[in-house]
């Protein structure tokens, strides 16, 4: 099955050429995960530098999470490693990266990330789209933007169905998101469903995608991010935890135990 996704992605992403050179990013491998070893300031020089030959490429936003899968599962490492660049999200991620010696490398969240483009977007003139999450989170999250930043624009939104699309409605899809010319494509499927969106994608959506998981929820202001303090600790895991135990508590008792485990014995 994992060839088998592999090869569809090769497929589907054939023909895409990098115009920028990727080995200018610097990188702390960790777990077999080529992590940005950036920060935000470095990142938005980066991409507005870059955005025009960004275009269809990707961003991973890279935590314990989505670390500890990509060391389990080798395509999912692939798709995490064959973007522009995966982002450290995770507090413990920068950590290790400094401890390495990348003395400038900072946690990049895909939240704050969203809100450093889009206080900029005005002036740059870029143009954004959502893909994913639910109706609802959209309706609420379009309404949220207008008040926060009022000139903005937004391209589109399309809150895709939970089930796997026929390729009839995957091309139809592509043609809908390109046809809008977006700079940025922001996509919140939650991982590893919007990483492996995005590879497959590669080449065929027109405008930088980027998946921020659970970005659209907060800035539709459904759910509230940590205190300063808490991020600032490396501690906002803990505060997601208390807002979904449910969802969250098995994941994080088993990635993050899993995660000091293997970096302890130097994986």
């Amino acid at each position: 099955m994992l060839n088998r996704l592999n090869k569809n992605i090769d497929e589907s992403t054939k023909g895409f050429v990098r115009t920028v050179d990727k080995s200018n990013i610097p990188t702390c491998n960790i777990l077999g995960v080529n992590i940005a070893a950036i920060n935000m300031e470095w990142l938005i020089k980066y991409l507005n530098k870059n955005i025009d030959k960004l275009t269809g490429d990707y961003i991973c936003v890279s935590n314990v999470h989505t670390t500890v899968t990509s060391y389990e599962e080798a395509d999912y490492c692939t798709v995490q490693n064959r973007g522009i660049m995966a982002i450290p999200d995770g507090g413990p991620l920068s950590t290790i990266g400094k401890k390495r010696g990348h003395k400038s490398m900072d946690r990049t969240t895909g939240p704050s990330l969203m809100a450093e483009i889009f206080k900029i977007s005005v002036e740059k003139g870029y143009r954004h789209y959502f893909y994913g999450s639910t109706e609802e989170t959209l309706e609420k999250l379009s309404r949220k933007l207008k008040e926060n930043y009022p000139d903005l624009e937004i391209a589109g939104m399309y809150s895709p169905p939970f089930r796997a699309l026929t390729d009839i409605e995957d091309t139809t899809i592509v043609k809908m998101i390109n046809h809008t010319k977006p700079d940025f494509v922001w996509v919140g499927l939650g991982a590893p469903k919007q990483e492996r969106w995005m590879a497959s994608h590669q080449g065929r959506v027109k405008g930088l995608m980027i998946g921020v998981g659970a970005g659209f929820d907060y800035h539709a202001e459904s759910i509230s991010r940590a205190p300063k303090w808490m991020q600032n600790s490396n501690m906002e895991w803990f505060y997601r935890l208390m807002q979904d135990p449910k969802r969250l508590f098995k994941r994080y008792l088993f990635t993050n135990t899993k995660f000091l485990w293997l970096i302890v014995r130097g994986k």
